[in-house]
């Protein structure tokens, strides 16, 4: 078995660190410095390895920079049926058009990336702490009294879940507060059917309660659709699909979303 999977099994079983994604993006945001620290201090032939590196991908860059800024080709097209029988060599001089075509299929491609991102609900507004906890007394001690933390939203579990030895749980959520059912409707077909949900995607308030599963408006959920009969572009049926809670559950005592399509 590959390492890597050994990494996915224990992140499947125990989880990630709750500031798993702030401390990616801290690493993300350090890299053009730790390139600029590379670029001035190596030494030898670790920096000539690092240049080289360097080279190959501001080349890449600058050919990504060129086909999105190419606009105008020099050159008639193609002719349909030439009256002269043309070598093989030669079929590629006659279709001048093609840097064209290609910066117009990368913006297609950008365009239907943003698409397919985009969400119904944008902007939603932010739960503090002190409105998503409620603190706990426990504990006999006077220095352990406060430091248990009760969810006050309503939240995602998943079907084998546990809870941790009272004495290690930092986090309670209650089991009144559980919910496993979406009413999800399809933007498109305009149906409304109940599907179970299999995990909570992101949460927009915090990454605490993405790590949490607290089901807030605007959080992405992750939805069984195979009774939608929904077909990928293979020919396969789709089983999981993203969708975005659109009313506040804590009010209205059930899950209402839309399904990103």
């Amino acid at each position: 078995m590959p390492q890597n999977e050994y990494i996915e099994r224990h992140r499947k079983l125990h989880g990630r660190r709750l500031d798993a994604e702030e401390r990616a993006r801290k690493k993300a945001a350090r890299e053009g410095h730790k390139n600029s620290e590379n670029a001035q201090n190596l030494r030898g032939l670790r920096a000539k390895l690092y240049a080289k590196q360097r080279h190959a991908q501001k080349i890449q860059m600058r050919k990504a920079i060129k086909q999105h800024e190419e606009r105008n080709v020099k050159g008639r097209p193609a002719e349909k049926e030439p009256s002269d029988p043309i070598p093989s060599y030669l079929l590629d001089r006659a279709n001048p058009t093609t840097a064209k075509a290609l910066s117009s299929q990368i913006k297609n491609k950008r365009a239907e990336k943003a698409a397919r991102f985009s969400v119904p609900i944008p902007k939603v507004r932010g739960i503090s702490e002190e409105e998503m906890f409620k603190v706990v007394k426990t504990g006999k001690k006077t220095h352990k009294k406060g430091w248990k933390r009760i969810v006050t939203k309503p939240t995602f579990v998943g079907p084998d879940f546990t809870r941790r030895p009272v004495k290690y749980e930092r986090f309670i959520r209650p089991m009144g507060l559980r919910y496993k059912k979406a009413n999800v409707t399809h933007p498109t077909l305009n149906v409304t059917v109940q599907l179970p949900i299999l995990s909570v995607k992101k949460n927009p308030s915090n990454p605490l309660y993405t790590q949490l599963g607290v089901l807030t408006k605007g959080t992405i959920i992750e939805v069984n659709v195979s009774d939608l009969g929904i077909v990928t572009a293979s020919g396969k049926i789709a089983w999981g699909r993203y969708a975005q809670i659109t009313n506040n559950p804590e009010n209205d005592g059930c899950v209402n979303a839309v399904l990103l399509v």
